[in-house]
């Protein structure tokens, strides 16, 4: 009577495992774009670090420039 009261009757539902298994891959996916999304994340963050080094040493250049001749 157990079983019957928590839905085991005739053993495991096929549309359950189905659903399940088509969960479980959804997951994988989803991990495997957090992944790459991650990766282009981090390159993005490098080039704007890289631009906004050389934005400060250009800045600097400028300042320690000595004024044109007239």
């Amino acid at each position: 009577m157990a079983k019957a009261l928590l839905g085991y009757v005739g053993g495991s539902d096929p549309r359950l495992l189905a659903e399940m298994r088509r969960l479980q891959q959804r997951v994988q996916d989803l991990e495997s774009e957090l992944g790459r999304i991650q990766a282009e994340n981090d390159v993005l963050a490098a080039a704007a670090s890289h631009d906004r080094i050389m934005e400060s040493m250009e800045s600097v250049d400028a300042h320690q420039a000595e004024p044109a001749l007239t």
